[in-house]
């Protein structure tokens, strides 16, 4: 049995403390940020904000005193923001001993360093070569995992053993994990692909058809791969659960967050509108476009579909536009 806290009491991180209490054999506590919503989760056995209408089983314990939470636990699992991650982990670096884990399951890039999030993680703590430092991701909607529906992911350690160890400690007949050694391509997989699900939603509120879709989030997993491998990170991971799997249900499923940011900008409303329609909900891939574009200039990568979503989100272009440059491009290559 392990004691696991989660920090970061959104939607997925409430989803992935269900389904650790639901698999039994552990003590989990989730951690929320603010510490009236954490009495109020404990109190009423919802998330309402994040998790509506979801039950909170009553093993789940939820506090807002990250010390405790923290000092208790073997396993941490980070599933904070990206731009919360570093402000966390300075947090908490003072109280982690060395035999804890640390377990980022946050999709993104930080904006200004283009670091991925187990490299915030190492940057901070200093666990040289990301001893104890493991990431998780993959195809996976909180509302489906919440509700038991069955899913599988990837959890990627340099330290296969360490990966070993979490595949046996997290998975359970909903959920299914599979290990990796690509810490690269995991991380990357799961933070590019909110960028071409943005850029997916525009394809879709424009009415644009099959056609585009397919074309979209073909040419997206050629970029995302393109700038993972250049970053160290192997073509094959991408091809499956935390690169292709994760890309399909984020551009097509109608539960993903930045795929809405995307349709809504198909549709014509701003972008400040869109997020204040959140409600305190993040789209990663709004932050991570500009982060990811950081990166590729530091490798010498190009992203087409990755600029031009930029341009949409940052620069006010047209949808439109952006559309109609990226098919005028010269021809090339598949």
């Amino acid at each position: 049995m392990s004691r696991i806290a989660i920090l970061g009491a959104g939607a997925w991180g409430t989803a992935l403390g269900i389904s650790l209490v639901r698999r039994g054999g552990h003590e989990v506590t989730l951690w929320s940020h603010t510490a009236a919503k954490a009495a109020a989760m404990q109190a009423a056995r919802e998330n309402a904000a994040y998790l509506p209408g979801v039950a909170l089983p009553n093993a789940l314990n939820v506090t807002g005193d990250l010390e405790s939470a923290v000092k208790q636990a073997e396993v941490l699992l980070l599933v904070t923001p990206s731009e919360a991650l570093r402000a966390t982990m300075n947090t908490i670096a003072p109280l982690l001993t060395e035999d804890q884990v640390l377990v980022s399951a946050t999709k993104g890039i930080e904006d200004e360093t283009s670091l991925r999030m187990s490299q915030v993680m190492e940057q901070v703590t200093g666990r040289a070569g990301k001893q104890k430092i493991a990431a998780l991701s993959g195809p996976s909607f909180a509302q489906e995992v919440a509700a038991g529906m069955p899913t599988a992911l990837t959890v990627a350690a340099a330290d296969i053993t360490l990966a070993q160890q979490l595949q046996r400690e997290f998975s359970s007949n909903t959920l299914r994990l599979y290990t990796n050694e690509d810490v690269v391509g995991v991380e990357l997989g799961g933070a590019l692909k909110n960028v071409i699900a943005i850029s997916a939603g525009i394809v879709a509120g424009l009415e644009l058809g099959h056609n585009s879709a397919a074309a979209l989030i073909t040419r997206g997993i050629a970029e995302m791969t393109r700038l993972a491998v250049a970053c160290g990170g192997k073509r094959e991971t991408m091809a499956g659960l935390a690169g292709m799997g994760d890309l399909v249900l984020t551009c097509t499923g109608s539960l993903s967050r930045n795929r809405t940011v995307g349709v809504e900008l198909g549709h014509g409303r701003k972008l400040p509108e869109i997020l204040a329609g959140l409600h305190g909900k993040v789209a990663e891939g709004v932050r991570t476009t500009t982060a990811a574009l950081g990166l590729a200039r530091k490798n010498g990568v190009e992203m087409p579909i990755t600029e031009q979503m930029a341009m949409i989100l940052h620069e006010g272009k047209s949808p439109r536009d952006a559309i109609r440059e990226l098919m005028s491009r010269p021809g090339r290559d598949e």
